[in-house]
């Protein structure tokens, strides 16, 4: 009876990264022939990282992983017959492709193309890479594999040639970004993929990685030819995952599953990799958080602690004659629990000063946004020449909610470089921190339980000048998330005309400032940014 191992590569690649890349591969290879395979798959172009975006474009980037396919293979070269296959892009008959590359035997034995480019995704795949048409079936410890990209295992078509082909069991490389729920609905995409391609097993493996504004979440898995799950490796890390065969491709035996999080943990751990991702690949010794002693530093800081360390990173808080005596005890209080640099930078006096710079130029007219947003834009000066001077990054604190309104100051609040929870709703914000909490209970109650404020005028209240935030949110989620009417939202959480539309065309006004805004990771099925793509210019037609 054949018996074929097949070894699976979760991994987190740099993009453009070609050599470290590569040796992650190898390194890989190396243990997976070790334990007795004689496959190992690795994610949708491991060899470059996901997404190149307009690298894919560039002839010098396409011969460079092309040389280093070919560099690999001969590196590959004295493991004798183990199958490695490398996703990469590929030019073929002077079109650039999304491929899987077959290394065996010290030489790129075949090459298979990406055959369903997705027509929207993070990553404009139509508009570099040609769509494949033919598949790739080969033989390792006599079994037969089919080879397929992303969304090729979704499409029933893709699976029933590799059927017709010779396959017993499906290899599929993916590079699958993360959102609240996606695990599940990638799993039962792939299962129904299963059942309609009569019955091929399927071994998944996907990319870890935090990427600008995209997380991916790992979580490969392996399913059986009845569309049972039998491996999944853990989400948001880097791990290898094991499969055997028999031929005819029946499931034997694999690793185990490590299970699934749930909602807001996913979340969390998204988070906490997209900020240890971005603050490492772009080499910045460490971070900066504005504290204000409210709920959403407090949890920008809590996940750069849990993706750098404390010794990593330093929270200043910048108070003003505003600035509540409870808010600065909070703040304390959730530094030293951290255990993070705490900073206590007063800028009364500057106010003070600029107030009094400008009061000629004010013309006596009364107190409004001008003076509450000059506090935030000192505010911001302060951390990032604090920024300039240590090389650390500073991480922004706004959240999806004000963020979808324009709650927020261009050069104060928004001044950074990271923003870590810009696609987080208020309401889930306090579900994060009550989850970080039950890891390890260090956001003072006193935080989560009062009343959200900017504190830059005497009693500010957010509800001052927005509806409560559950409503808020539900508007947001609603009109972005699911693309409903102003009519539809209305009937559907019988909520106010009035408000909805309010809000509706704050979202729209503030396109200008979320353009000005720094990169966040996406948490949600559509955020801000790539996936929200309307003029700054014109009219709200609702």
């Amino acid at each position: 009876m054949a018996r074929a191992k097949v070894a699976f590569l979760q991994m987190d690649p740099v993009v453009g990264d070609l050599r470290g890349n590569s040796g992650k591969i190898v390194a890989a290879a190396r243990d997976a022939k070790d334990s007795g395979a004689c496959v190992l798959l690795t994610p949708e172009l491991s060899i470059c990282g996901y997404p190149p975006e307009d690298w894919a474009a560039r002839g010098e980037f396409l011969d460079a992983c092309g040389k280093e396919l070919e560099a690999m293979a001969a590196e590959l070269h004295p493991l004798g017959d183990i199958a490695v296959l490398v996703g990469a892009p590929v030019r073929q008959d002077d079109r650039v492709y999304n491929g899987a590359a077959l290394l065996r035997g010290g030489r790129v034995e075949a090459v298979y193309c990406k055959h369903h480019l997705p027509e929207y995704s993070v990553f404009d795949e139509p508009r570099f890479f040609a769509e494949g048409r033919k598949p790739l079936v080969f033989t390792a410890g006599g079994v037969r594999f089919g080879v397929e990209i992303c969304e090729d295992c979704w499409y029933a078509d893709t699976s029933e040639q590799s059927k017709r082909s010779g396959a017993e069991v499906i290899l599929a490389l993916n590079a699958s970004p993360f959102y609240a729920g996606k695990a599940s609905e990638r799993l039962e995409a792939v299962r129904r993929c299963v059942s309609r391609s009569s019955g091929l097993p399927v071994v998944y493996v996907n990319t870890v990685a935090g990427q600008d504004e995209f997380v991916f979440d790992g979580g490969s898995f392996v399913l059986d030819g009845e569309g049972a799950l039998r491996a999944r490796l853990p989400e948001f890390r880097e791990a290898v995952g094991w499969a055997e065969f028999s031929d005819g491709g029946t499931f034997l035996s694999s690793s185990g599953d490590s299970g699934a999080l749930g909602s807001d943990a996913s979340v969390y751990e998204a988070l906490v990799l997209a900020v240890r991702d971005y603050v490492g690949k772009n080499r910045f010794p460490g971070a900066i958080v504005g504290l204000s002693g409210g709920v959403d530093s407090a949890l920008t800081l809590c996940i750069a602690v849990d993706a750098l360390g404390a010794e990593r990173v330093r929270a200043v808080m910048m108070p003003t004659e505003y600035t509540a005596s409870i808010s600065l005890e909070d703040a304390e209080q959730l530094a030293r629990a951290l255990g993070v640099r705490y900073d206590v930078i007063p800028i009364g006096g500057i106010f003070g000063e600029y107030l009094g710079l400008l009061k000629p130029y004010f013309e006596d007219r009364p107190w409004d946004a001008t003076e509450e947003n000059l506090q935030a834009r000192i505010r911001g000066m302060v951390l990032m020449a604090l920024s300039n001077k240590s090389g650390s990054i500073v991480l922004t604190t706004g959240n999806k909610s004000e963020g979808a309104v324009g709650y927020s100051t261009l050069y104060g609040d928004l001044a950074g470089g990271f923003a870590v929870i810009r696609d987080v709703l208020k309401t889930r914000v306090y579900r994060l921190c009550r989850h970080r909490n039950e890891i390890s209970n260090v956001i003072p109650e006193r935080i989560l339980t009062r009343a959200p404020s900017a504190e830059l005028r005497p009693g500010q209240k957010d509800e001052d000048s927005l509806p409560p935030y559950p409503v808020l949110d539900r508007i947001i989620e609603c009109y972005v998330e699911r693309g409903m009417t102003p009519s539809e939202i209305e009937r559907e959480g019988g909520m106010n005309p009035e408000t909805v539309r309010r809000i509706i065309s704050a979202m729209h006004r503030a396109e200008y400032k979320r353009r000005q805004s720094p990169v966040g990771p996406r948490v949600s099925p559509l955020g801000f940014g790539r996936d929200w793509r309307y003029p700054i210019t014109g009219k709200t037609v609702i």
